[in-house]
């Protein structure tokens, strides 16, 4: 069975996808789509998602799946990077939505801003304004990996794939991590994992 994937590896939602298939050895294709060329906005690609936006799964039988951590659940579906008890499946989703509404909107928003912007005038306020809660949620994982090895408990989750994906180029938007120790080692633990690939 072979998947599509529209999308682009400097995109941290997009990465984390193909660093899933990769780890569970999934055969994909992989189409790369330019989000400021406007590839997601063509009419084309509007008819395989009507929101315009990567990372989007295309499974065999032609039906499409898009936002990055629902590919993530439904890939995982079946494998030890989604855990079958209730309660650590549920924890595995906190950390997911965790992610998606107090990480990425602020430690991304602010690694696009610098990396593809080049940090203009006009959104210097809105970058610094996300350094806050950027370290927000930085200090929010390193309290988590005082207690446990991986972000959802002692075992690599799709969690963890979600909240590498932007954490390990946190750099690139201005966030210095040498303050949080749990989190550079939790970086490395994920990094030396058999099956890795890096971004880009």
């Amino acid at each position: 069975m072979t998947y599509r994937v529209y999308g682009d590896l400097q995109s941290g939602n997009c990465y984390k996808v193909k660093l899933l298939l990769e780890h569970l050895g999934l055969d994909y294709e992989w189409m790369p789509v330019d989000i400021l060329a406007g590839d997601t906005q063509t009419a084309e690609f509007l008819q395989m998602n009507p929101a315009g936006k990567i990372p989007l799964l295309e499974l065999p039988d032609g039906t499409y799946l898009s936002e990055s951590n629902a590919i993530l659940y439904y890939l995982a579906e079946g494998s030890p990077w989604l855990p079958e008890d209730r309660l650590q499946r549920a924890t595995v989703l906190q950390w997911m939505f965790f992610e998606q509404y107090s990480h990425e909107p602020c430690i991304a928003v602010a690694r696009f801003i610098e990396k593809y912007l080049g940090l203009p005038d006009e959104r210097r306020e809105e970058y610094v304004s996300k350094q806050q809660g950027g370290y927000k949620a930085l200090q929010v994982m390193e309290q988590q990996l005082e207690k446990t090895s991986f972000i959802s408990g002692n075992t690599m989750t799709i969690a963890d794939i979600a909240l590498y994906a932007y954490t390990h180029v946190a750099h690139e938007g201005g966030f210095d991590l040498s303050g949080y120790p749990l989190v550079c080692a939790w970086l490395n633990r994920i990094a030396e994992r058999p099956g890795h690939i890096t971004i880009g």
